[in-house]
């Protein structure tokens, strides 16, 4: 989820305290000054890791020196399960896997689809720009490994429970990207698939959410798409993440946004686990979506792509239109078959 509607008339306030000059500002999100200081109103409610209906989740810290964490959900099931490594979105500048609609979302997919998931909390930008939550993300998956090779007691409450060699990553919007972006270096770092180097773990594939890539070309969708009615995503919102997010000096055609920019690695050399997209129909990333996944084909990676009609960007999470409810029970079918096929 790149971005969230902003309702004025919830009227949330911030500290007016004089900060200087105000540089970047997606309202009701996040507001960012010239002096450093950024704020962001508590739009969505943070709620603690309370046990739901069939599932137990815990806050667990991987590293305390950089604050990462991890929302471990583990369904009552009594045979193993696949890992899903899940990054939340928000533009890589918001959000949390202690929001609400989060929680929510990853505890009902964790008992639906029958998966262990934890849900990383990275580090977030303007203050931690890419790569950081690139880094997190690498190093959620070798503390998971360590965690498997010591036979932690601790731990004992998943990991007994876990399938290592069935472990997926996935994320929504930017969760998405990293997702990717984390694949992509592991199938970097030599051998002869994204999992080598991880034993006992094995990327089986990834889930990518209406991943939030973008390019300084615009396409049809971003230029011509009528705008809906509490959109979760705008054009303007998502330009301004990019400019908070990429490293200083930047334009939208750097590889960690447009993966199929010149200059970028050739996907076909790319060692890529089977991927699924899911794209919604009605967001401004649906055409950068769907050139992703023909590019994806076209350099003969394992792809399936899943569209999901008359719904927006991050509808899954937010709600947001009518259809959105039963939209989500398909998407989160679509998941099922995927990470037990």
């Amino acid at each position: 989820m790149a971005a969230i509607s902003f309702d004025p008339s919830t009227n949330v306030q911030v500290n007016q305290k004089s900060h200087g000059v105000l540089v970047e500002e997606i309202e009701g999100l996040i507001r960012v000054h010239k002096n450093g200081h950024v704020e962001r109103p508590p739009i969505i409610p943070i709620v603690p890791c309370t046990a739901t209906s069939g599932v137990t989740a815990k806050d667990i810290v991987i590293d305390k020196f950089t604050g990462l964490w991890t929302r471990i959900y583990v369904p009552n099931y009594s045979n193993k399960m696949p890992l899903l490594i899940y990054f939340h979105g928000g533009g890589f500048c918001v959000g949390s896997a202690a929001w609400r609609c989060y929680h929510e979302f990853l505890s009902g997919l964790a008992s639906k689809a029958g998966c262990i998931i934890f849900s990383v909390n990275y580090r977030l930008a303007p203050e931690n720009r890419l790569p950081a939550a690139y880094d997190d993300g690498i190093e959620t998956l070798m503390w998971v490994k360590q965690q498997a090779l010591s036979g932690s007691n601790e731990h004992k409450w998943w990991l007994s429970q876990c399938d290592l060699s069935s472990l997926f990553l996935a994320g929504d919007s930017a969760g998405a990207n990293i997702a990717y972006n984390v694949a992509t270096r592991l199938g970097s770092h030599g051998g002869t698939s994204a999992s080598s180097g991880m034993k006992p773990l094995v990327v089986k594939g990834s889930i990518l959410i209406q991943p939030f890539f973008g390019g300084e070309s615009r396409t049809a969708t971003e230029m011509h798409a009528t705008p809906q009615v509490n959109s979760a995503l705008t054009l303007p919102a998502s330009d301004a993440y990019w400019r908070l997010s990429l490293p200083f000096g930047s334009n939208r055609d750097h590889p960690w946004c447009n993966p199929l920019a010149n200059g970028t690695p050739k996907l076909r050399e790319l060692r890529l686990p089977p991927t699924m997209v899911c794209v919604s129909e009605m967001d401004i990333l649906k055409d950068r979506n769907m050139g992703f996944c023909n590019a994806l084909g076209g350099a003969g990676k394992r792809v399936e792509t899943k569209i999901y009609k008359g719904v927006g960007h991050a509808f899954q999470i937010l709600h947001n239109s009518p259809s959105s409810h039963i939209r989500t029970q398909e998407m989160i079918s679509h998941i099922k078959t995927f990470i037990n096929q």
